[in-house]
């Protein structure tokens, strides 16, 4: 083994290294029965001669800290108490860090464990297209031998920010050039970029309640106020909007949580408040590729005309969410700031993947992989809806959704939510409720929010009937339903 003692080669040398080693052992850095490193070892480690190292271990085990076996070695001695770790009274935490320490940062993935889960956000991992991939990913990493090194672009390679801009142009009908695609690790990341460019201390943010809370905590983080702004049928209610707001986050075509699109008009009024407030929105679509009916409306980025949106897009929704793979479509005016930002957080997303994921989606892999989740989706919502409006009608009511892999349903009845979610793990069943979506917790369970993209068919039917069964025991007396 080799130990780590250090020297000052003016002093007594023997002194030193009995202390230090005495010091190792009450620190428990050297534990009981370890084998200490050989005399002439440890002597040319410390740079000292072999002797003054054995009269250091001779002196150790004189006082027993040590113990020597004959023709086998020198060991730490058994049943010698640690010394107690002496704690150094807590610095006092700068703003910055008091903070963030006071930001609750929800965690809004699957807790793993139970057999049924109806997890938000989580894409069917088994029906991902592995073999496409490991392919292109073989074919990149076969051309990386003839690749110049070099630096890479902070904004992500061209050839993937070309297929993004060919893929949400056909997709989603929005206008960016190339040059206006900034590949980010994640549409977390995506978030933070634009929260770093637009916002500082005190800073105001407006944002849909209820709304996605890990953009809410990463606002408060970063030192903004963030204003709540209501929703209702129609989407974000803009007459609402705070005068002094910065930036708004905003998720027009799947608002989230509830689900329901933000209507044209209302679209509109957004885009005329931000122009005349010289505000940026942010316009978050996260999983907008899956419609199920209804009339698809342009994104808030296809109808501005004023440049005041920034569109953000995302892998991990339709392929998978450890890709850790988004976008940015940047208007031209900040793309700038927004390149410098990007290079100074992390210099630029790992290239294999960016490379990887071009050659997938220009071979048609991606487009071919949405349309046959959209038919697997569709039949799982299906099956959901019917049980929602059918015999868990008198404690759920289902959100009207036409796009995504969620639906969220309101609670008919009062029940406490850490009573509900406890008693589902008890029938093997994991739930996610809408609380933690708004600005302020409600009393009372809020709803639920039954992600529907990971679980199979065959599954749903068998975890509705627990989730009956929980709502059954905690509010035998359901809402009459007419």
């Amino acid at each position: 083994m080799e130990l780590h003692l250090a020297l000052d080669h003016a002093g007594d040398l023997t002194g030193q290294i009995v202390h230090q080693i005495r010091n190792a052992i009450q620190a428990g850095r050297l534990e009981a029965g370890a084998r200490m490193p050989p005399t002439r070892l440890l002597g040319t480690q410390l740079g000292v001669a072999r002797k003054t190292v054995t009269t250091a271990y001779e002196r150790l085990v004189a006082e027993g800290w040590l113990h020597a076996r004959v023709g086998d070695g020198t060991y730490v001695a058994e049943g010698l108490a640690r010394k107690p770790v002496r704690i150094a009274a807590a610095p006092v935490l700068p703003p910055a860090v008091q903070r963030w320490m006071a930001v609750e940062a929800p965690f809004l993935g699957p807790a793993g464990g139970a057999r049924y889960a109806f997890q938000p956000g989580q894409a069917d991992t088994a029906r991902f297209p592995h073999e496409a991939w490991s392919r292109c990913v073989r074919t990149v990493l076969a051309a990386e031998r003839q690749r110049t090194p070099g630096p890479a672009d902070p904004c992500g390679e061209m050839p993937l920010r070309q297929a993004i801009a060919t893929h949400i142009a056909f997709t989603r009908g929005v206008q960016g050039a190339p040059t206006d695609i900034l590949v980010t690790a994640g549409a977390q990341q995506g978030i933070d970029l634009v929260a770093r460019l637009l916002l500082g201390p005190g800073a105001v943010v407006a944002m849909e309640n209820p709304g996605y809370p890990m953009a809410r905590a990463l606002f408060q983080g970063l030192g903004a106020r963030v204003v709540p702004v209501p929703v209702d049928g129609e989407g974000l209610v803009v007459e609402t909007l705070p005068g002094e707001a910065t930036l708004v986050f905003v998720t027009p075509s799947h608002q989230s949580p509830l689900g329901m699109p933000m209507s044209l008009a209302r679209r509109q009024a957004l885009l005329d408040w931000a122009a005349r407030r010289h505000a940026v929105i942010l316009e978050d679509d996260y999983d907008s590729e899956f419609r199920y009916g209804g009339q698809a409306l342009d994104a808030l980025q296809t109808l501005d005309r004023h440049g005041r949106v920034v569109y953000l897009g995302t892998f991990s929704k339709t392929l998978l969410a450890n890709l850790r793979c988004g976008y940015l479509v940047v208007p031209p005016w900040l793309m700038p700031a927004a390149r410098k930002v990007k290079h100074l957080m992390d210099w630029y997303t790992p290239t294999l993947i960016q490379h990887a994921l071009a050659r997938f989606m220009s071979e048609g892999h991606l487009l071919r992989h949405i349309r046959r989740s959209h038919a697997r989706h569709a039949q799982r919502r299906s099956r959901l809806l019917a049980r929602l409006h059918g015999d868990l009608s008198p404690w759920l009511e289902a959100l009207p959704a036409m796009a995504g892999f969620h639906l969220a349903a309101r609670l008919r009845v009062p029940v406490a939510a850490d009573a509900l979610v406890a008693m589902a793990r008890l029938a093997e069943l994991e739930l996610a409720t809408l609380d933690p979506f708004y600005a302020t917790p409600p009393p009372t369970c809020a709803g639920l929010l039954l992600g529907f993209g990971a679980i199979d068919l065959l599954d749903i039917d068998p975890a509705l009937d627990r989730l009956a069964m929980v709502l059954s025991a905690l509010a035998p007396e359901p809402a009459h339903v007419v």
